[in-house]
C-alpha cells in the first residue's frame, strides 16, 4: 500500500527563498519514494510548488479545496484525485482521513489551524499519526517556543511535545517519514 504523506503550507511562498526551495525539495522526495501527497489542491505558494514537484518526478496527488477556495488559492484540477468540499471542515477532515503522516511546511493561520488540529486530535488519542515541523530556516522556532511553554505553564503534559517531530531540511523530513 502507498504510503500518504499530508502536507500542510502556504498559498505564498514567504519571504525567504529557501521556503520554495524546501517544498519543492520536499514534492521530489514525495514521487521519488513512490509516496502519494495529500493536500490543500492549490496551485499557488509552497502549495503549488509541492504540487507540481510531485508531478514532475511522476508522483501521485490528491488535492481537497473548498468551493469557496478555488479561484484564490487557483484549484489544480490536474491532480490525480481532485476533490472539492463545501466546507474548509470538510477538506481538512478529507486530507487528514487520506493521510499516513503530516508534514508542516512554512505557511500562516491556515497552515498554524491544520497543525494545531492533528496536534489536538492527537493529544486526545484520536490518531497516532507522525507530525513533522519542518523547521527551515527557523521558521517554526517561536511555535516550539510556544509550545515548551505551555507544557512549562501547565497547561499541557510533556507528552504533548513528543506528538511533534522537527527536522531541520527535508532530508531529515524523509528519514523521519520513512
Amino acid at each position: 500500500m502507498t504510503k500518504s504523506i499530508c502536507v500542510y503550507c502556504g498559498s505564498r511562498d514567504g519571504t525567504m527563498p529557501i521556503f520554495a526551495e524546501a517544498a519543492e525539495a520536499l514534492g521530489a522526495g514525495i514521487a521519488n519514494r513512490g509516496w502519494r501527497l495529500v493536500y490543500g489542491a492549490g496551485d499557488v505558494g509552497l502549495m503549488g510548488r509541492v504540487a507540481r514537484a510531485v508531478q514532475a518526478g511522476g508522483g501521485d496527488t490528491f488535492g481537497v479545496i473548498p468551493t469557496h477556495l478555488l479561484d484564490w488559492e487557483v484549484g489544480k484540477t490536474d491532480l490525480t484525485r481532485f476533490v472539492v468540499t463545501e466546507t474548509m471542515h470538510e477538506r481538512k477532515k478529507v486530507m487528514f482521513m487520506n493521510a499516513d503522516a503530516v508534514v508542516v511546511l512554512p505557511g500562516g493561520a491556515g497552515t498554524l489551524d491544520e497543525f494545531f488540529e492533528v496536534l489536538t486530535w492527537r493529544q486526545l488519542g484520536l490518531h497516532e499519526k507522525p507530525i513533522i515541523l519542518l523547521n527551515i530556516g527557523g521558521c517554526w522556532d517561536d511555535l516550539l517556543a510556544a509550545l515548551n511553554g505551555i507544557v512549562a505553564r501547565g497547561f499541557a503534559d510533556a507528552t504533548l511535545l513528543d506528538f511533534v517531530q522537527t527536522a531541520p531540511d527535508v532530508g531529515t523530513a524523509l528519514q523521519l517519514l520513512a
